[in-house]
């Protein structure tokens, strides 16, 4: 599932990016947690300071997806990739694992109040304009994106 960066101009083409970053980390809890504190320092390099909404919302859709390719899409000796991609009206993340066979729900329910686990996508799903997830295009396995409107 693939969507388009909303376009900025009449012509239909995506408006221009202005950053990216682009890192691979070792898929463990150690490196999920540097991909969401990189992810928040590059946004706030980029014009997005910590406290802001796109900074926060950014950042723990980073921690989830990020969680999530290390929890459920860890391949021993494998990375996982952060990819971040701004443009003027939207940011996209991509996380990218080697796990091609386990790929999230393409809906997400939101999970009762009793449940100890499960909100992770449903808060992804709330916090994103869109989410989805796409094979990898440049190997194994599969890319989760979300954007969020900035």
């Amino acid at each position: 599932m693939t969507t388009a960066i909303p376009s900025s101009s009449a012509t239909g083409q995506p408006a221009p990016l202005t950053h990216e970053f682009t890192m691979r980390f070792t898929s463990t809890p150690r490196g999920a947690r540097l991909a969401r504190r990189l992810a928040s320092q590059r946004l706030e390099s980029c014009g997005h300071p910590y406290g802001t909404r796109v900074n926060d919302e950014t950042t723990l859709i980073v921690a989830e997806l990020a969680g999530n390719a290390v929890r459920h899409g860890h391949v021993p000796g494998r990375d996982f990739r952060l990819r971040l991609e701004l443009r003027r009206a939207c940011l996209r993340v991509e996380i990218t694992d080697t796990r091609a066979e386990r790929r999230p729900p393409s809906a997400v329910a939101e999970p009762p109040p009793s449940a100890e686990s499960g909100r992770g996508l449903w808060l992804v799903s709330q916090l994103a304009l869109r989410w989805g997830v796409a094979a990898r295009a440049d190997g194994p396995g599969k890319m989760v994106w979300a954007e969020v409107g900035t």
